[in-house]
């Protein structure tokens, strides 16, 4: 009975132990509940007045840790020196390196292409040829935007309207065309279709609206005789195919440049109004033959030449060659025409590397 009684005792222990600890529990997670309720609802209720204190805090240690690295991260720099009359350990040269990078401390200028006339206020000590050279146009687009009679033509605090690029803004005039205005101003009518801020009534046909203002790049003032030689004049090809093939993209075909390499215009565009052949301008495999999206560069060929290389033939009339296709250097692949945007019988040729574009003449020999 003894022995009974005992084992009783034992449950009877191991009960209320657990009853206590249960007890215990219930009361310490009531109150804990209760205080992360009021701490909860305080933070929400000043949480505009914690976001300040707690970001600071998160700066500043970003700040001493900066400190405590930058000896270490100094050591892992390649190509700085530390020693006598050199920078502080720990900082980079201005001018040196940063993590392999070269770093020029000179304020870099925006690239962003102008799409429109922005005004210049002339500055004591500036000339004409300067203020050219600073927005990237000829001292005769200056000359001619502004009616300037002479080349000292300019005085401090002048205001001076400077075009987006080299040539003319014109308004238009009743009766004008973009053909009549091209032959104005001595270009290609080409030139101002290619200039992508410049807008038409109808796309197709390249109409003008009376009174709109249309930029003409590499426009020549009627009548007037340019102060600078222009950077880009119209001029012959060599026969196409007559260049030797060995290291050298061919001339794809023979006629007039009419259009140059520029930041708009990746490509040289070659006029020829007997709308010849068009020829490979290196050996490679066809990756696209026709008019895929019914727009734009109208019928083209693009040639993969295997070697990081490749080619683009645009706005032709025919093409004669079909996707994965061999060809090799000189062999025609279509007729030069006028399809897609285009206003007369040319050749748009790019020659892209590793899918960047090229100026073509570094390679047209």
């Amino acid at each position: 009975m003894r022995h009974y009684a005992f084992l009783d005792d034992i449950r009877e222990f191991f009960s209320f132990l657990a009853a206590y600890f249960h007890s215990r529990s219930y009361i310490f997670f009531k109150y804990f509940e209760t205080v992360k309720d009021f701490l909860v609802g305080s933070l929400r209720a000043k949480r505009g007045l914690y976001v300040r204190p707690f970001l600071h805090i998160f700066l500043s240690v970003l700040f001493v840790l900066g400190l405590i690295l930058a000896p270490f991260l100094r050591e892992a720099i390649p190509g700085e020196s530390t020693g006598r009359g050199g920078p502080a350990r720990g900082w980079p040269a201005l001018g040196g390196t940063i993590l392999g990078l070269e770093a020029n401390p000179e304020t870099q200028i925006s690239v962003k292409p102008r799409d429109s006339i922005v005004s210049y206020t002339v500055l004591s000590g500036d000339t004409l040829s300067g203020i050219a050279k600073k927005f990237d146009v000829s001292t005769d687009t200056i000359r001619w935007q502004n009616n300037l009679k002479s080349i000292d033509d300019i005085k401090p605090s002048q205001a001076l309207e400077i075009p987006p690029v080299t040539g003319i803004v014109h308004k238009v005039k009743r009766g004008e065309t973009v053909y009549s205005i091209a032959t104005a101003y001595k270009v290609d009518a080409q030139g101002i279709v290619n200039w992508p801020f410049n807008t038409f009534t109808n796309d197709e046909t390249f109409a003008l609206a009376v009174g709109q203002q249309i930029v003409v790049p590499d426009g020549v003032k009627p009548e007037e005789k340019p102060w600078e030689q222009p950077t880009y004049i119209a001029r012959k090809t060599p026969d196409a195919g007559a260049v030797s093939a060995i290291g050298a993209f061919v001339w794809p075909a023979a006629g007039s440049l009419t259009q140059y390499f520029r930041w708009y215009h990746p490509a040289v565009d070659i006029a020829n109004q007997a709308g010849p052949d068009v020829l490979a301008a290196d050996s490679g495999t066809v990756i696209m033959a026709g008019w895929p999206d019914g727009m734009g560069y109208g019928n083209r060929v693009m040639i993969d030449h295997g070697n990081g290389f490749s080619t683009l033939y645009a706005h032709l009339a025919r093409i004669y060659v079909s996707p994965g296709q061999t060809i090799k250097r000189g062999n025609p692949l279509g007729k030069m025409g006028s399809t897609g945007r285009s206003t007369g019988t040319h050749l748009h040729f790019e020659i892209h590397k590793n899918n960047i574009a090229q100026n073509p003449l570094s390679f047209l020999k």
